[in-house]
């Protein structure tokens, strides 16, 4: 393929650039449903998101009630409407709490489920693969998988994601595995739609044929991210790879520290003054070293963008 060829488009069931999105607070700690709606209008109106998973590891689940979650997915799908979809998460480690979560999600309005697989206890694959067909049989709604082992403790094996794939619900994986062999080897056997968990692994994961991506840096640089795949789908490889590499600033500063996204994105959506609030404990807040840190990489990798916009494409040989 050349600089000109436009690549094949793969199958998108939840679009192609989704913001795992912070869950903001008010100063004192309660769900800002108003921020919450602010923030998600930017994404999808300003920022080119098609998606928007809420209560992701970004989206502080473990630290919000079940109740707090359904206000959430009820607030951004009235904000939003069908301008995107909505992919809730619903993963625990009780699959119980999981279905009712997940039918909670549904009745709020959820376009989707991201369903994590179940953390700490450390079950085998087999009870991995009920955990996960329970919760797509609890709804009508399409289910991401959620493969982060380096969280969870528990990878779902190339084998588990075969036979996961053969529900008609199980649509989709957010790929944190930093396994690209695994994930080649499913996109070859199934129609699983993959999108990158990790930022770093974007334009990678859509050579192989993966959808797009739940990017955590989307919650700050939106369109950034978005050119990145824009530019993929138009043919312009050589420019898509500057895009991405023009991320790595913000990349390293939000997710490759000891801080989590959370802290991190939340630190610098407060320092542009959109709505983003505290986070909540164990987790402490950035310092202002840290979110200088943030703001200027944030501005690098702007201005890398725009000088990647700006260059003159190689030519093709012959």
């Amino acid at each position: 393929m050349n600089a000109m060829t436009t690549p094949c488009a793969p199958a998108a069931p939840f679009g192609r650039l989704a913001a795992a999105m912070i869950t903001p607070f008010t100063p004192d700690d309660e769900l800002d449903t108003d921020g919450a709606q602010r923030l998600a209008t930017r994404l999808v109106d300003d920022g080119g998101c098609d998606a928007l998973v809420l209560s992701g590891t970004t989206g502080e689940s473990p630290t919000t009630s079940d109740a707090e979650k359904e206000t959430l997915v009820r607030a951004v799908a009235e904000a939003v409407g069908n301008r995107a979809r909505i992919v809730a998460g619903v993963g625990t480690s009780d699959t119980r709490h999981t279905v009712a979560l997940a039918r909670s999600a549904e009745r709020a309005g959820a376009h989707g489920l991201l369903a994590v697989t179940p953390y700490y206890s450390r079950p085998t694959q087999e009870a991995v693969s009920h955990h996960l067909r329970t919760v797509a049989d609890a709804t009508g709604l399409p289910v991401m998988l959620y493969d982060i082992p380096g969280r969870t403790g528990t990878a779902l094996t190339a084998r588990t994601l075969l036979r996961l794939a053969a529900h008609p619900r199980i649509v989709a994986v957010k790929d944190c595995a930093y396994d690209p062999l695994k994930s080649a080897k499913v996109l070859a056997a199934t129609d699983l739609a993959y999108y990158a968990g990790c930022d770093e692994q974007i334009l990678p994961l859509r050579a192989l044929g993966g959808s797009g991506c739940v990017s955590t840096a989307a919650n700050a640089a939106p369109r950034a991210v978005r050119a990145l795949l824009d530019a993929y789908d138009a043919g312009d490889t050589a420019g898509a790879a500057r895009r991405q590499l023009a991320l790595v600033p913000l990349i390293e500063a939000v997710t490759g520290g000891e801080n989590p996204g959370t802290v991190t994105v939340k630190a610098l959506l407060n320092h542009l003054g959109l709505p983003a609030g505290p986070v909540r404990g164990p987790l402490l807040a950035a310092d202002a070293e840290l979110t200088s840190r943030l703001a200027d990489a944030l501005q690098t990798t702007l201005d890398r963008t725009a000088d990647a916009a700006t260059a003159v494409p190689a030519a093709v040989p012959g």
